[in-house]
């Protein structure tokens, strides 16, 4: 039988039941009582990308079994699963079973796509840092990825909405990377150096916020997160940061033009606003031309993954469209599709 991952299971079933292997870590299993007060345990299973929800009735014979589930176990589950209009991805004839240490450590390693995606996307961010012409942020950029370049790919984006998982900040800053050396060029008034080191730290203050362990994908809490919050560590990080390169090269970049410390305040006021809006937590509202542009390319690429994820996870509702996903404003309609010529079957010319 077939071992896929969640993802892929969830996007076969959209067609029809499937029947596979997954190999999971338990995020949480939590006792449950139905209408009728009878109970049932509840048991949230996680892999590298997507996660699903398996309700373990009092009269299943595992139900013993999973109840005394503490969490953060690995298991493989083999069942026929099938997309539930309400409550999405849910398996029948199903069996658990503990993984080895072997199987465990594969899981770990994540999927072999998305790992060479995350591998791409972390030398491309490498490469993008030592293309910015502005000594003061490319060494700054570097010395990030030097000291907490480990941390940074264990990294998710956010806790629930967009890149929510393992390595999934790292995919996240190389297409706002992409999309920002793209449109530098479009717009003369944009600092492109400026931009991209913006990009690399606007989210940086999520290293201890939405860190993942190495082994597991189970996203914890830190206090500093709790208490400061990603934007205000952002900027610590870059000051404390900015004070350690600057005194390495203090006689190299006497007399450079734009003044060192107008370099540091604008590249503060980018990870400082690219929220865009007090209310949505920036404590300043984007006043340059680079923090309006990170703003944008920001909630750009946060939004283009929630549309590909609610695709697969959203209820649907009525023929290409789906319920809505939070926080898009509205219920999901599935795109076009892409024009394909096709030849004629006479001349073979493209109609």
């Amino acid at each position: 039988m077939q071992l896929m991952t969640l993802s892929e299971i969830r996007r076969a079933a959209q067609e029809e039941p499937v029947t596979a292997r997954a190999h999971v870590q338990v995020e949480s299993a939590a006792p449950k009582l139905t209408r009728e007060q009878q109970p049932y345990c509840e048991l949230v299973l996680v892999d590298a990308c997507d996660r699903m929800t398996l309700r373990v009735w009092s009269d299943h014979p595992a139900y013993k079994t999973c109840s005394a589930l503490t969490g953060e176990e690995f298991v493989e589950l083999t069942a026929e699963f099938h997309q539930h209009s309400q409550f999405g991805l849910e398996a029948r004839k199903w069996t658990i079973r503990p993984l080895s240490q072997q199987e465990k450590n594969d899981l770990l390693q994540g999927p072999a796509e998305l790992r060479a995606k995350q591998e791409r996307d972390f030398d491309f961010i490498q490469q993008s840092v030592k293309t910015i012409g502005d000594p003061r942020l490319r060494a700054l950029g570097e010395a990030f990825l030097s000291e907490l370049g480990d941390r940074f790919r264990r990294t998710a984006a956010a806790r629930n909405y967009h890149h929510a998982r393992r390595g999934g900040l790292v995919e996240h800053t190389a297409q706002m990377m992409r999309t920002g050396l793209a449109i530098a060029p479009l717009y003369p008034q944009l600092n492109g150096d400026l931009l991209i080191a913006g990009i690399l730290f606007h989210d940086s203050g999520k290293l201890w916020e939405n860190a993942l362990p190495e082994s597991g994908f189970i996203m914890g809490y830190d206090e500093r997160g709790e208490l400061i919050g990603h934007i205000s560590i952002g900027l610590e990080l870059i000051n404390s940061l900015w004070r350690k390169v600057s005194s390495e090269n203090a006689d190299a970049w006497k007399g450079l033009k734009p003044p060192s410390e107008d370099v540091r305040l604008h590249l503060l006021h980018l990870v400082g606003a690219h929220h865009g809006e007090h209310q949505f937590g920036s404590p300043v509202n984007p006043k340059t031309p680079e923090a309006m542009a990170l703003h944008y390319i920001d909630n750009l690429d946060a939004r283009m993954e929630m549309f590909a994820a609610g695709y697969l996870t959203a209820k649907p509702v009525a023929e290409r469209i789906f319920d809505r996903v939070r926080p898009l404003p509205g219920n999901l309609v599935k795109s076009l599709e892409k024009f394909q010529a096709i030849k004629s079957p006479k001349d073979g010319t493209l109609l």
